[in-house]
């Protein structure tokens, strides 16, 4: 598709990207939100049902102001599945970093952008490789799916990859997500959302446990073998009892997510990322006459 003017269509989806990164700081999507409703609904501790309650006024508060649902808004990622025949697709990069740009103005969003070495704030929430931009390209295809993600402080603590030694096997992969989880989750402002990366390298499976944690709460692997996985991973954390901000409760995590690659025959590399209470993070699909749709959050026009 060829678009007449393409300075308006970069502006237009500028626009739209500025508006759904700010949007997703004050609103968490619909599969977290009504998660953290049921596990409010279950639980039977009365200091842990206290603190579902004060959560869930914190949204409706942040819905009613118009302004972020936390204080600490993140560093922005954009995972980016985009067709190879997207009109606009060599302009996105600049398109998603002054989003990023404006997304600071509107929402407002904390200065998080700190360069390393430097240790200075660029004030923007831009700096080198930030916003960061994870791409994949899909042939044949014209439109482009965005996920919009805020990496957080306390959400990005728990997180960590290594490669088990021969023989660790299965076993190894669920100690490992145990470790983590008993260690640092605390940390993460639980319920968290849990996601495991299975692959051969540290570096691809911190990939993977990233691109879990974008799925939706209650979504499970294809295989059967890795939905089971998760499902026992899953169960097991929750028995551990962290609660609401690790205040002790009837359930650790929202979820645990397990996205895998094939592997070496001999090595598997693990990683864990989590999602705080706070999931904040959107899917918006652009189509290739730069119409959209919002995937992530039920009934929202920008």
């Amino acid at each position: 598709m060829q678009i007449e003017d393409k300075d308006a269509a970069i502006a237009s989806l500028t626009d739209v990207m500025s508006k759904f990164t700010a949007y997703i700081g004050k609103r968490l999507p619909t599969d977290v939100h009504n998660k953290l409703a049921e596990l409010r609904e279950k639980e039977t501790q009365p200091l842990a049902k206290a603190i579902y309650m004060s959560m869930k006024e914190n949204q409706e508060a942040a819905d009613k102001l118009n302004r972020p649902s936390c204080q600490d808004t993140g560093v922005i990622q954009y995972f980016i599945n985009a067709g190879a025949k997207f009109p606009l697709l060599g302009e996105l990069e600049d398109i998603l970093r002054n989003a990023t740009l404006e997304a600071t103005r509107l929402g407002p969003l904390r200065h998080n952008a700190v360069e390393a070495f430097d240790e200075k704030n660029t004030g923007t929430n831009t700096g080198s490789k930030i916003p960061w931009l994870d791409w994949e390209i899909t042939p044949n295809e014209d439109s482009v799916t965005i996920d919009v993600y805020m990496a957080g402080g306390g959400c990005t603590l728990p997180g960590a990859s290594k490669v088990l030694m021969p023989g660790e096997g299965y076993e190894g992969v669920a100690e490992f997500v145990f470790d983590v989880i008993t260690s640092r989750g605390v940390n993460a402002c639980p319920p968290m959302l849990v996601g495991v990366g299975i692959s051969t390298a540290a570096e691809t499976a911190a990939r993977l446990s990233k691109k879990a944690i974008l799925r939706p709460v209650g979504s499970h692997h294809p295989n059967p073998n890795a939905a089971k996985m998760e499902t026992l991973l899953e169960e097991g954390l929750n028995e551990v009892g962290l609660g609401p901000q690790g205040l002790t409760g009837n359930a650790s995590v929202m979820g645990v997510n397990i996205e895998s690659s094939a592997r070496h025959p001999s090595t598997i590399g693990v990683a864990v990322s989590t999602g705080c209470w706070a999931h904040r993070r959107g899917r918006i699909r652009i189509n290739a006459d730069l119409s959209h749709e919002i995937i992530s959050h039920q009934g929202v026009e920008l």
